[in-house]
Parts: structure tokens; C-alpha cells; sequence
């Protein structure tokens, strides 16, 4: 999926507090999917979720999608080694991104759903925002893509 040039420097505008933060930067340091890290994951469900937006106008809230996105796998572990004290970590994770993303940042109710949600059906409550929809939907995608090792070039960062 291609975009503007408009449309790249809003994603990037709307990343780059986020990106520049030492805490976010740590997500590169642990693995999410095959040999995917979860910071490249998580910008490439933010970009996703963004593109969706903006090629099927669907009149959402796109500075939260990709804020939220950006933060839905804040949880900074290596899940593959250390258990969430929580418990499962499929079913947990999301809240310990929350506590991390409100720890570190000021989020609006939108990114809050987003990181929460991010793993419905999963976790049994649906998303009550289309924000948090199109962020689940695209990790599922992109998690597909990544364990699959099928991962288009579609990003050029």
C-alpha cells in the first residue's frame, strides 16, 4: 500500500514522539513474531491500520490508530521466555501495555481501547470503537504475515 507524501509525514508526525521515546525504543530488543521484532511489528500494524484508513476513507480517528497501534504491544518482555505475572500472556498482555503506555505517555480513551482490545477475539470483550477494530484486524494481519515469513516490502521506512 502506497501513500502520499502528505500521508507519510502525517504517519510520521503523528509517531515520532512515540518513536523517539527510549521505553518505545526498547520494544526493538525483543522478539514478537519469527525474527520480527515487536517495535517493527507494532509499526507495521500502525502503518496498516493507517493505510486502511485512508484508502477506504473510513473516517476514523487516525492520529489515535496509529498512536494506539504503535503502543498495542508495550508490554516489554521477551514473551517467549518470561511468563506475565498476570497470567497467559495472550490474554494478559494487553493490560500490561496499557499500565507501560500510561506510565510513559498521555493517552485519550481511543489509544486506551486500542491497546486493550488489540487482541479480540481473543479476549472475549469486543472493541466498542472502529479504531480498535481496524488495529485488531490489522495485527492479526500483520502477526499472519510475519509468522508465515511472507512479509510484503510495503513499508519503506
Amino acid at each position: 500500500m502506497k501513500l502520499s507524501q502528505q500521508e507519510r509525514q502525517y504517519f510520521t508526525d503523528c509517531s515520532l514522539e512515540l518513536l523517539k521515546s527510549e521505553f518505545v525504543q526498547q520494544m526493538g530488543t525483543y522478539i514478537q513474531h519469527a525474527n520480527i521484532s515487536c517495535l517493527d511489528h507494532s509499526i507495521s500494524v500502525a502503518y496498516y491500520s493507517y493505510c486502511l484508513c485512508r484508502k477506504l476513507n473510513l473516517n476514523a480517528d487516525c492520529r489515535s490508530i496509529i498512536r494506539g497501534a504503535l503502543l498495542h504491544d508495550f508490554f516489554l518482555y521477551d514473551w517467549h521466555v518470561t511468563k506475565n505475572p498476570k497470567g497467559l500472556h495472550g490474554f494478559k498482555h494487553p493490560l500490561t501495555a496499557l499500565e507501560n503506555a500510561e506510565a510513559h505517555f498521555t493517552l485519550n480513551d481511543c489509544e486506551k481501547e486500542i491497546i486493550v482490545k488489540h487482541m479480540w477475539p481473543l479476549t472475549i470483550t469486543p472493541p466498542k470503537c472502529k479504531e480498535a477494530l481496524i488495529v485488531s484486524l490489522s495485527d492479526k494481519f500483520c502477526s499472519l504475515i510475519e509468522i508465515l515469513r511472507i512479509y510484503p516490502a510495503l513499508i519503506s521506512r
